[in-house]
């Protein structure tokens, strides 16, 4: 299980690669990626459930 100094030493390693200008955009364009994958991920479930014959 990851504790709370990686998470803070991974974090540290992503502010210097990516710098402190791109990291919001980094960030949100994270954001956008997750919500777009949830949303295929349930229209998937729900074309699933529509083609259902019983």
């Amino acid at each position: 299980m990851i504790g709370s100094w990686e998470i803070l030493v991974i974090l540290g390693i992503i502010l210097l690669l990516f710098g402190g200008k791109r990291l919001p955009e980094f960030a949100r364009n994270l954001g956008k990626g997750i919500r777009e994958f949830k949303r295929a991920c349930q229209t998937d479930v729900d074309n699933d459930n529509d083609s259902d014959p019983t």
